[in-house]
Parts: structure tokens; sequence; C-alpha cells
């Protein structure tokens, strides 16, 4: 069934559909990605699947394939290895500084976004663990929290979606959305607390965690899935 998008910022609304299947794995990584493809799915212009398909490459979710046109990013383990590396070191710190300079209204929003997610038939069954973007994902609430916009432009613009990506895809490893969920109580405990070094660890544990997971799921879809052409 074709999705409708309505006129009102309709790039902005293209791109963030676009985001989010291909987030949920509808549209696949590694697939062609083409102008027409959008505007017949959304039901709407080629400017604005064009549009979609530009800050798809400059958020790191598409890449241009000389003579073949933009692909969906399909990340190496190499690649993998070094945003979660990177990624360790600076949402660790932006827990850090979110214990300290959290307010209590952004500590109620997170705990309100962490109860939403546990009533979510998918996550308290185990199934996976899809967080809606933006305000709604508990990881850019920490980040915005930590109140250094270059960290949380850091985190925003240069990694955010790509580890949407694949962060959700790990959920779907069976047990992982519940241990996930568990491991996020424990960072909004030690936000709670105050407790910076605590905050930090927890977020640490929380993504090498995930690693461990996505290398698993990594290597296991790796092993069954046939080439691409």
């Amino acid at each position: 069934m074709r999705d409708s998008v309505t006129r009102q910022t309709l790039a902005d609304q293209v791109f963030a559909r676009v985001v989010e299947a291909i987030v949920v794995g509808e549209i696949e990584a590694g697939s062609p990605i083409s102008e027409n493809e959008i505007a017949l799915r959304f039901g709407v212009s080629r400017g604005p699947a064009r549009e979609a398909i530009f800050r798809l490459e400059a958020k790191g979710l598409a890449t241009r394939v000389a003579h073949f046109g933009a692909r969906v990013v399909d990340l190496t383990l190499d690649d993998l290895r070094s945003l979660f590396e990177l990624r360790e070191a600076m949402e660790g710190m932006a827990c850090r500084l979110a214990a300290e300079r959290i307010t209590d209204a952004e500590l109620v929003v997170l705990e309100e976004s962490l109860r939403g997610h546990a009533v979510r038939p998918e996550v308290a069954s185990g199934q996976s663990y899809y967080q809606p973007g933006g305000d709604q994902d508990f990881h850019f609430g920490i980040a915005r929290a930590s109140h250094n916009q270059r960290l949380f432009r850091a985190l925003s613009d240069e990694l955010y979606d790509v580890m949407r990506l694949y962060r959700f895809r790990s959920s779907l490893t069976p047990g992982r959305a519940i241990e996930a969920r568990n491991e996020h109580r424990a960072i909004v405990e030690a936000l709670r607390s105050r407790d910076p070094a605590r905050a930090e660890e927890a977020m640490r544990a929380h993504i090498r965690s995930s690693w461990r997971n996505t290398q698993t799921t990594f290597r296991t879809q790796t092993s069954t899935s046939e080439p691409r052409i």
C-alpha cells in the first residue's frame, strides 16, 4: 500500500519516512534507492524524493556508487567497530555530563520515555526494541541533556541515524530487547542519583553489550545472506 505524505514540510516528512523505512528494514541495507522509487512509495514528486536522497547521503545512510546511483549504506564489521568505539566514548561523556546537568523536567521525560517503551508489545515480549526518532529516542534525550551543544550536534548529525539502524537490528536478537531495556533503566537510575562516574559507566556498559550483540547478529546475517548483485 502506497504511503501518503501531506504537503506541510514535505521534504522533512519524506526524509523522516525514508529513514524509518531503512531503520526497520523495509528498505534493506545495500539496496538501490532512487528518486522514482521514493516518489512512488510516498506519493510525492521527484523534487522532495531527490532531496531525501541527498540528505541520506549527508547523514551517512546512503552512498553514491559510480554507474549505479545511490544505495543504502551497508557497513562492514570494521566500520561498525569504529562507530561503536566512537559511540562509547562520546555517549559515555554525554551521559557523564547529563548526570551533572540534566534538569528535573528532562529526567521526567526520560523516565516517561522508558515507561512508554516498556508497554509496547514488541518490547514487553522481547521481540524487538524500536524507538521513534528524534526527541522520543532515549539516547537522543541523554545527548540533549548533556547541555553541550557541540557534543549533541556531533552525535545527532554524524552518528545518530546510522547507529539507530544497527541498534534496531541488534534488538531483534532473542532476549536483547529486554536486556537493553534493563540497561536503559540502570542509566536512568544513575542519572537520577546525579553520579557522573556511575552514569558514564552505565552507558559504556550498555554500548559494549550492544556491540557484542551486533557482532553476533552481523556474523549470523553475513553467513546466511546471499551476495547482492
